[in-house]
């Protein structure tokens, strides 16, 4: 397929999504497949560029959380027609993976698409799924005993609950291939909560599940992040919810204009201050000042999207670092976060 005629699919499909006329999204994917487009290009080189556009114009505030939503759910009807679609079928020849997303993921569309791509490539699959939680997943490894175990989250701050499942399978001696945003764009956080690989996207998942997977070597989540003896990511994350109470308050005693907010701008803001220590939490996790900066950048342009500037969070992480001024891990992700993001504001 050359780059023109991907452009033309994609805009194409882009511009059916966008309006909700999911026969005409159909119609453009099963089109080009019956004009001899490979299946696997169809998937990757004109749903999953369409899926990443929705992503983009939800944070650039050009369409709202219902259109994405709606966009999204239209994309994946059409990955699953695709399954029956006859050009599409492939006899399974190779093993058995598991692909599933980690609990407290909602954004299964990544993990659908790895799904139908190791389908095509010959492998039985069993897509479990978004939000799957371990306990379940667990014990249908035990019942099915697959080859491997592909894990996917979008949502950084699942990665502690990522850590434990790659550990829980690992025990049921299934390794595990990671993938999804949440791991890092090099997959830095795939390695370091020890995944047996990491992939940028389906295609090298899938080519790295055809080499073989190094074997599932049981081990301790302590012995993957020793840093953790500090406690303090414990602390942060299990007083989270009074955390996100008390920042309220000072917020209100520092800030006057925030009497005036409505009901909704209170909770908007509470959710925002969770989020922030949500991350923070993470960060302190996988001790990572980056993917604390990352987020909080993010969050600004979010809001600088929706008319709202960025430097609004300063002060929360003022009151924060007041907060937690006697945790070391804490203080320093919190002195570099706001030294970054004065900076780029």
């Amino acid at each position: 397929m050359t780059q023109a005629v991907a452009t033309d699919l994609v805009d194409r499909l882009w511009s059916a999504v966008s309006s909700g006329d999911e026969y005409a999204a159909a119609g453009v994917v099963f089109g080009a497949l019956n004009d001899g487009l490979a299946a696997e290009d169809a998937l990757l080189d004109v749903i999953a560029p369409v899926q990443a556009k929705v992503g983009r114009e939800w944070a650039a505030n050009r369409i709202s959380v219902a259109q994405e939503h709606a966009a999204t759910a239209i994309n994946d009807r059409v990955i699953a027609a695709m399954a029956h679609h006859q050009v599409t079928r492939v006899e399974s020849r190779l093993g058995r993976v598991v692909v599933a997303c980690i609990d407290g993921e909602w954004h299964a569309l990544p993990a659908r698409l790895l799904a139908e791509v190791l389908r095509l490539r010959g492998w039985q699959v069993e897509f479990l799924g978004a939000k799957v939680p371990a306990q379940h997943l667990i014990a249908h490894l035990h019942l099915t005993g697959p080859d491997a175990v592909a894990l996917s989250s979008s949502i950084a701050t699942r990665l502690p609950t990522a850590h434990a499942t790659i550990t829980a399978c690992q025990a049921a001696g299934v390794p595990v291939l990671a993938g999804g945003a949440a791991f890092g764009p090099d997959g830095r956080y795939a390695r370091l909560l020890g995944a047996n690989a990491w992939a940028p996207d389906a295609r090298r998942a899938a080519d790295l599940l055809a080499d073989g997977l190094r074997p599932a070597v049981a081990h301790q989540p302590i012995d993957d992040l020793p840093h953790l003896a500090d406690q303090e990511y414990t602390t942060v994350a299990r007083n989270a919810r009074s955390l996100v109470k008390q920042t309220m308050a000072d917020l209100t005693a520092r800030l006057p204009a925030m009497a005036e907010y409505t009901p909704q701008q209170l909770e908007h803001t509470a959710e925002d201050i969770a989020q922030i220590v949500d991350f923070l939490a993470t960060a302190l996790y996988v001790d990572s000042a980056d993917l604390f900066t990352g987020f909080l950048r993010w969050t600004a342009d979010i809001l600088a999207a929706r008319g709202v500037p960025g430097r609004v969070l300063l002060p929360t992480l003022d009151v924060l670092a007041l907060r937690l001024k006697d945790f070391t891990r804490v203080s320093r992700l919190l002195k570099e976060a706001s030294d970054d993001l004065d900076g780029v504001l």
